[in-house]
């Protein structure tokens, strides 16, 4: 059975739990303030990063396609999507992505707004080891900051006879005008450290 094994540091190296979706969010620290949380949700998150190919050769004879040397990678979809099943004006505000709130009413906008994008993170448990540190330092985590998020699934409710409503989610990470260059997400990998006694 040479083939059927597992890495011996599997333990120490997977991601743990459903995690939590954070308006903010400390990787240096692996700090976690519970105002930043923006709802309990139900089947975990998703989140999918798909990058976008111009294939310059595909109309040049005698080319075959996906040519290594006339491959351009043209730019990254990056989009988080789950279900909430709390909501607040605030949170639906976020779901509706251009909207007002005035008093608990929601108001849609046929126009975005700079304030309607904002980062989004995903933050679950990672590793053996994970401590509950004051600061969450010694915390291991997984982490997912998605850039200038918008709501691109719109406001929906899904309720149910003796049941729990449920608000699904889509979000789309942008880039901007402001640094072209930067892929609208980020990946962060920490391993937990063992506390001392």
């Amino acid at each position: 059975m040479k083939y059927t094994q597992i890495p011996q540091d599997t333990f120490k190296n997977i991601q743990l739990n459903a995690g939590v979706l954070l308006k903010e969010f400390v990787p240096d620290t692996g700090t976690l303030k519970a105002t930043d949380i923006l709802g309990a949700t139900s089947g975990g998150a998703n989140f999918t990063a798909t990058p976008s190919f111009i294939d310059f050769g595909e109309d040049i004879d005698n080319c075959p396609a996906n040519m290594m040397e006339l491959k351009v990678l043209d730019g990254w979809e990056a989009k988080m999507s789950g279900t909430f099943v709390t909501v607040t004006a605030g949170l639906a505000v976020k779901l509706t992505g251009a909207a007002d709130e005035s008093g608990g009413k929601i108001t849609p906008r046929n126009e975005l707004k700079a304030s309607d994008f904002a980062d989004l993170w995903w933050v679950g448990d990672y590793s053996a080891v994970n401590e509950d540190g004051s600061e969450g330092a010694s915390a291991g985590f997984c982490a997912i900051r998605l850039l200038n998020s918008l709501s691109t699934g719109g406001f929906q409710i899904q309720s149910s006879k003796k049941g729990k409503g449920q608000f699904a989610f889509e979000f789309t990470g942008h880039y901007s005008m402001k640094k072209p260059e930067t892929v609208p997400f980020e990946i962060y990998i920490k391993e937990g450290t063992e506390v001392a006694a």
